[in-house]
């Protein structure tokens, strides 16, 4: 007989809005024991000094955190003209001093080179691995870390404001793999000056928006009195763009049992043009969420006419 988990048996997501100094896992942390949850995690880490939307999931809501990592997100930030640091940002050490201010007109003329699928390398401080081992922990050692680039996409990406001559707020909408910093620093290069990011403010993980989110002290304030139900959203919020199929009793129990149900051919042809690539060219993605009454049973494959279930929810 397995060990019994301790905490209650809590399912579902928080849109944290992450204070600032404070490290994702301690968030988790933070509100895993505020809910007394048995299980919880995160989808996309902010470093401690950013702030906005971090989505923490609870339970069975842990198994679609793959799935919100997938997802496009849009950040708010403000670079500081006159300093390149070795992180990029303002925790790092000063490497060079510029005098040039650029125009906002310029820098948001510069700015639009960077729309679109580009190759942007990370910063030698980011969590990629190499040979094992962390590149922040490695630059820190004072190891040269040389990273290849990658491909990313930036959506959008605008100039919102400009404070004063020091400083310009962009907001961006991008793809996985993203790095901000990165951003900041090909942008100071583009238009000759030296540049960081002195704030960050994350404003959107796919389906989880800042709007919808909650502070830490409202969110303990709300389960200290026995509200957090107010903040605690479905399991299947994390899986807004994939194909829901309501499934019968009978097909949710095997479902629920590992097994593959078999659909009638309306119902294939249904998820056929849900699934379809709109380039025409086959299908964009085979997976699908069964559910019954209301309720998610499964994350499923489709092929052959099949749905075989790949994650299952006990809910």
């Amino acid at each position: 007989m397995g060990r019994r988990r301790k905490g209650d048996a809590v399912h579902g997501w928080v849109v944290l809005d992450k204070p600032l100094n404070l490290g994702s896992t301690q968030a988790v942390s933070r509100v895993r024991r505020a809910f007394n949850a048995q299980k919880a995690g995160h989808a996309g880490t902010l470093d401690p000094l950013a702030t906005g939307v971090l989505p923490i999931a609870l339970g069975e809501a842990t198994k679609t955190v793959p799935y919100l990592v997938e997802a496009d997100k849009t950040y708010a930030f403000t670079i500081a003209w006159g300093a390149t640091t070795t992180t990029f940002d303002r925790e790092g050490e000063i490497t060079a001093r510029s005098d040039v201010r650029p125009a906002p007109e310029a820098a948001a003329e510069a700015l639009k080179a960077f729309v679109g699928e580009i190759e942007q390398v990370p910063p030698a401080y980011s969590a990629i691995k190499i040979d094992g081992e962390r590149a922040y922990d490695l630059a820190r050692e004072g190891v040269e870390v040389e990273l290849a680039p990658r491909k990313v996409v930036i959506h959008s990406a605008r100039v919102t404001g400009a404070p004063d001559a020091e400083h310009l707020d962009i907001e961006i909408d991008c793809g996985k793999g993203t790095y901000v910093r990165a951003l900041a620093r090909d942008l100071a290069i583009a238009v000759g000056a030296c540049g960081h990011v002195s704030a960050l403010r994350r404003l959107r993980v796919g389906a989880f928006r800042a709007e919808d989110s909650v502070t830490l002290e409202k969110l303990e304030d709300l389960c200290h009195t026995g509200r957090a139900s107010e903040v605690l959203l479905p399991v299947e919020t994390a899986l807004d763009d994939i194909p829901v199929m309501a499934v019968t009793a009978e097909d949710a129990f095997r479902l629920s049992q590992g097994r593959p149900i078999v659909l009638l051919p309306r119902q294939v042809e249904t998820l056929k043009a849900r699934l379809a690539d709109p380039s025409g060219n086959g299908f964009a993605s085979r997976t699908v969420l069964a559910t019954h009454g209301g309720s998610a049973v499964s994350i499923c494959e489709m092929r052959a006419g099949q749905l075989s279930p790949t994650r299952v929810f006990n809910l």
